[in-house]
């Protein structure tokens, strides 16, 4: 005897089940607004010669265009160097400072941590303009102050293709951390006490428990700040716009500074859309590269 198939009941969303998925839906609509659509109207727009009233589709010119471009190649470079320079070493910063906070009070923690994270609440145009004053070319700038000390002369730090980038990695290296410095110390507070505990027992000394113990505790940590640093790095603007404006002889122009040119100064709006989108696949590809060969052994 064949028995007939039984209706299919709705499930119906009740009670606290409404106001999760109305919480998730006020997310999902900023989401669509704030990004989303952006990024759907830039693929659109790096298929044409945009312009406010009546854009034409061009194909793919503003793709071969960039990829033919010598500035943009150049931009891409400095903007590795930049990268190479700074990544690794604000890592390597941050992660000391954490090691050398972890042993105070827990006031004097809290103190640190604060003092620390101050300059990322700070404006950072207030704080480029402080570097400004730091870097400036005349003998009262503090670093030529400083080189005069030994009997070096004045330099022009930013003015110079010899200088200007190396000026822009200091800078990177001495502004602030205070994110990577709180979420290492955040992590160094979630090994467990009985690692340290066995290790003294066989006799291991600071150096041997850093390496050790940790180094490998803290690898999910680092693999994430390092994932993070890097798309940080490869979207630098602030910095390049305002301290050099690209120049001298665009040996600051990092491609995040390059697009905003191309989009608000000469205004190729789909040039830019497409060397964004280039940008975009390049940094998706070092970020993939990074999980893929230094996350094999990381446990989340």
């Amino acid at each position: 005897m064949i028995q007939s198939a039984k209706p299919i009941r709705k499930r119906r969303i009740k009670g606290d089940g409404v106001w999760g998925y109305g919480f998730i839906a006020v997310a999902l609509v900023i989401f669509a607004m704030f990004t989303a659509y952006p990024v759907f109207s830039a693929f659109i727009i790096s298929f044409q010669q945009y312009k406010p009233l009546g854009s034409s589709y061009i194909g793919f010119d503003n793709y071969i265009n960039t990829l033919g471009d010598s500035l943009f190649w150049k931009s891409i470079k400095n903007t590795i160097v930049y990268t190479i320079l700074t990544v690794p070493v604000a890592l390597l910063l941050s992660f000391a400072v954490a090691i050398l906070i972890l042993p105070l009070r827990k006031w004097l923690q809290t103190t640190f941590k604060a003092v620390y994270y101050l300059p990322a609440v700070a404006s950072g145009v207030s704080l480029s303009v402080v570097w400004l004053w730091i870097y400036d070319p005349m003998p009262s700038g503090i670093f030529n102050k400083l080189i005069g000390l030994f009997g070096i002369q004045n330099q022009n730090w930013l003015g110079s293709s010899s200088t200007a980038m190396f000026s822009l990695v200091i800078m990177a290296w001495l502004s602030s951390h205070g994110t990577s410095i709180i979420i290492y110390i955040a992590g160094l507070l979630g090994i467990d006490e009985s690692y340290y505990e066995a290790a003294e027992l066989d006799g291991a000394s600071f150096l041997q428990k850093l390496w050790y113990i940790v180094i490998p505790c803290l690898k999910p940590t680092t693999l994430f700040l390092l994932v993070t640093g890097v798309i940080g790095s490869f979207q630098v603007f602030q910095n390049a716009y305002l301290m050099t404006g690209g120049g001298p002889d665009n040996s600051t122009t990092m491609v995040g500074l390059l697009i905003f040119n191309n989009a608000f100064k000469y205004f190729e709006f789909g040039k830019a859309a497409a060397q964004s989108l280039i940008l975009a696949l390049i940094i998706a590809g070092i970020s993939l590269f990074q999980f893929k060969f230094l996350g094999n052994d990381v446990e989340y």
